[in-house]
């Protein structure tokens, strides 16, 4: 077949293997949201959220409506949002959101992770204080003036907004997501996306070799399907 092949195939996989992990990690959001306020999108706003990231991912309508019919079987477990903190090696902080339903399972995995790659897994508030919680919206462009726009919702709780080429991204503190998804939504926005960052207040520089250490440890982590986001303050 040829290394040409080989390295489009391997590409490919990547691809795919992205994609799940994305389906899967909405999956869970669908799930949560629907056992926390029921399966109408029109009531739950976390539902409604949750949905709109599927279509940003081409999540299929299928995988949707199987995530829902799931969340309401009694018999399906309840998720539980836990975050993990550590350190990588170099010094590098490290958050980690999880959605388990096994939380002795998740923490051994987390802690086993952090171990075999010179890491060390942290005290709840060890790392958490270098980081800023944060929402962000994705909304079509359209002709919208967006310096107008940054100015109105200043008073929702927005800090800053940046335009795309083919959209507009709204940033604002976590506990203004509801007050902003109100507002964008009571204003006729199309909301493509909206979710959650941990952005870290600074960063540390290191070098390729040190830099390679920390992402052998991240890639480990996210591979793990009860991870939801990985942060860190790598440079």
């Amino acid at each position: 077949m040829g290394r040409a092949f080989e390295f489009r195939k391997a590409r490919k996989m990547k691809r795919w293997s992205i994609m799940a992990k994305t389906f899967t990690r909405i999956g869970k959001d669908i799930v949560m949201a629907v056992k926390e306020s029921g399966p109408d999108p029109e009531t739950n706003s976390k539902l409604r959220a949750a949905i709109q990231n599927a279509k940003d991912a081409n999540m299929p309508k299928d995988n949707v409506e199987r995530a829902i019919k799931k969340a309401t079987d009694k018999d399906t477990s309840n998720y539980k949002e836990v975050v993990y903190e550590g350190y990588a090696p170099h010094g590098i902080a490290i958050l980690v959101e999880t959605a388990t339903d096994n939380t002795n399972r998740t923490v051994a995995n987390v802690r086993s992770y952090f171990n075999k790659h010179n890491g060390a897994l942290g005290t709840s508030g060890s790392v958490l204080f270098m980081f800023d919680h944060t929402c962000n919206f994705k909304i079509a462009k359209g002709q919208i003036n967006h310096e107008e726009l940054e100015l109105e919702l200043i008073d929702f709780g927005a800090d800053e907004v940046f335009v795309d080429e083919d959209f507009i991204m709204i940033y604002g503190a976590f506990e203004n997501f509801g007050a902003l998804q109100s507002k964008l939504e009571s204003d006729g926005f199309q909301i493509l996306a909206s979710g959650f960052e941990r952005i870290p207040q600074n960063t540390t520089a290191l070098t390729e070799s040190q830099i390679a250490d920390v992402e052998a440890l991240l890639e480990k982590i996210e591979e793990d399907d009860d991870v939801m986001n990985v942060y860190h303050n790598m440079a």
